[in-house]
């Protein structure tokens, strides 16, 4: 029976193997390793990506356009963004005739389809037979845009514009193509920009024997068609407010060789209110001055393919807190200024003082301006408390010998050579210009080491604009002795306009932010976060 039984035991065993199908070394598991062993693992599969999701439009369209005092708005249907939705839009008519508010709605833009004049023009001086003062109002965070190249908007003499955004909701003024979302960071030219006109004085007059600085003596809007004169003797003008405003992708050719620019301020007096403006990406000018005696406050300019800062023809302007930056491998001067390029003689003559700006130039001008700052034409000019940043450009060039004139004249309205003070540079190796006068006498009118002047700075900016150690050592002008300064009887700065400041350059430390919340991030310059985001898009509230 044992015998049996041991016989039995191994034909079941080598069933058992065959019915496995081969019980050799290699298929028997390691002590301890239990489970079920697999010999050949399916790969784990690769994880799809997770797709970007695509934006979900966050604006839609207003039901209609709403009623406003000095004409009707035309329903012009709807315009899209892929990325931001939908509004209605509404086109003002080409002339607003009695005063007028624009509210913000939300799903609702404004649309300048060709020229828009605000009121009727009055002339250079007030009569009872003129027509009706009309005033533009634009309530905070509403969006204007430009449907094509010759749109423009014109407040003609005698007329006000009310354009007052917040800190948090400013006024945007841009193109057709912004409003799309198909803009990129070098698009610029897409419309015209917005011309205030007023009624003070101008040299470089259009009538043949017109007295400069006389109501006789008239302009009209460069490339403009049809009339849009400005000039007079009203130096006190008012021709309204703007602030808290943006505007984008402006500068369009009109005619042969005259563009507009984001703002141009033309025989505006000195009771109209300008602060707190960026202009972003003009095709020409960031600004242009026209005679008169413009006063400006917190001015950001970021991409003007010409000047940034360009006045012209008997200008008696003021500047306080800049930050002037231009894009790479585009772009002119920082300053242009002259007071007739032909007749220099003429009065009244430019007397403009700039404090607290600081200027990036990123690339060598594209024109024959030359230098980072040309001053000609018998410009009086005065720089103070600011900074220039251009390593690949001539500082400053002086041209004609009438702009270098340290005489100071009541009866030719000469006040003398250009004034610097606290003013640091950093220029390329060569860093004055001969143009009529010799590069000796362009050093010396800038003076460095002297006045707090410096032609060989190194910059310590923190955040592109911020003051460093090198900014913070230097001591300022006091420009507040600049108010209410009279020459020839004519008053050269609004009481109490320049600030007292304890610094140069336009941003003192981290804690001081008055370029924040109202403007537009780009590549070329970051104003921080809180804004109305990137400059190729809109705000959605």
């Amino acid at each position: 029976m044992a015998a049996f039984a041991r016989i039995r035991l191994i034909m079941l065993t080598s069933v058992a193997c065959s019915t496995l199908a081969a019980c050799g070394a290699d298929d028997v598991a390691s002590p301890g390793e239990g489970g079920t062993i697999i010999i050949n693992p399916t790969p784990t599969p690769t994880p799809t990506p997770t797709p970007t999701p695509t934006p979900t439009p966050t604006v839609t369209p207003a039901a209609g356009c709403p009623t406003i005092g000095g004409g009707a708005l035309t329903d012009a249907g709807t315009i899209s963004n892929a990325a931001i939705g939908s509004w209605r839009v509404c086109t003002l008519p080409a002339r607003l005739t009695a005063n007028s508010t624009l509210p913000k709605i939300a799903g609702l833009l404004y649309r300048i389809n060709g020229r828009v004049d605000v009121g009727y023009d009055q002339g250079p001086t007030e009569e009872s037979t003129d027509k009706t003062d009309v005033t533009l109002t634009i309530d905070p965070g509403v969006i204007l845009y430009g449907e094509s190249g010759p749109s423009w908007l014109n407040v003609n003499r005698g007329n006000k514009i009310q354009a007052v955004g917040t800190s948090t909701q400013p006024i945007i003024f841009t193109s057709r193509d912004n409003v799309q979302g198909l803009n990129t960071e070098s698009s610029s030219g897409q419309w015209g920009g917005v011309v205030l006109s007023g009624r003070a004085q101008i040299t470089d007059c259009a009538a043949t024997g017109a007295a400069p600085g006389s109501n006789a003596c008239e302009r009209q809007t460069e490339g403009a068609v049809d009339d849009a004169l400005y000039g007079g003797v009203l130096n006190n003008d008012n021709s309204g407010r703007m602030s808290y405003v943006q505007i984008r992708y402006s500068g369009y050719v009109l005619s042969s060789n005259s563009e507009l620019q984001s703002l141009t301020l033309q025989a505006v007096g000195s009771a109209t209110q300008i602060d707190h403006i960026m202009s972003y990406n003009s095709s020409d000018d960031a600004v242009e001055v026209f005679g008169g005696h413009a006063h400006v406050k917190h001015f950001i300019a970021v991409g003007a393919e010409d000047d940034n800062l360009d006045t012209d023809v008997g200008t008696k302007a003021n500047f306080q807190y800049g930050i002037v930056v231009q894009r790479p491998n585009i772009g002119d001067a920082m300053i242009e200024a002259d007071t007739d390029n032909a007749l220099d003689g003429n009065n009244p003559r430019q007397n403009t003082r700039v404090a607290n700006f600081v200027f990036f130039q990123n690339s060598q001008n594209s024109s024959s301006d030359k230098a980072s700052i040309l001053l000609r034409g018998g410009t009086d000019y005065g720089l103070y408390n600011s900074v220039l940043v251009s390593p690949t450009n001539p500082c400053i060039n002086i041209s004609r010998t009438q702009t270098a004139s340290g005489t100071q004249s009541v009866a030719a309205d000469e006040f003398g050579a250009p004034i610097f003070r606290s003013v640091l540079m950093q220029c390329a190796s060569t860093k004055y210009i001969d143009s009529g006068i010799t590069v000796g006498a362009v050093a010396s009118i800038f003076g460095t080491g002297s006045n707090g002047n410096d032609d060989a700075y190194t910059p310590t900016f923190t955040s592109l604009f911020i003051n460093g150690a090198n900014e913070t050592k230097v001591a300022a002008f006091d420009v507040s002795t600049l108010n209410a300064q009279l020459f020839n009887g004519i008053e050269l700065t609004r009481a109490g306009f320049f600030d007292k400041t304890s610094y140069i350059g336009a941003v003192k430390d981290a804690s001081d932010t008055w370029y924040q919340g109202w403007t537009c991030n780009s590549t070329a310059a970051d104003f921080g976060t809180g804004n109305t985001g990137l400059c190729t898009s809109l705000p959605t509230a």
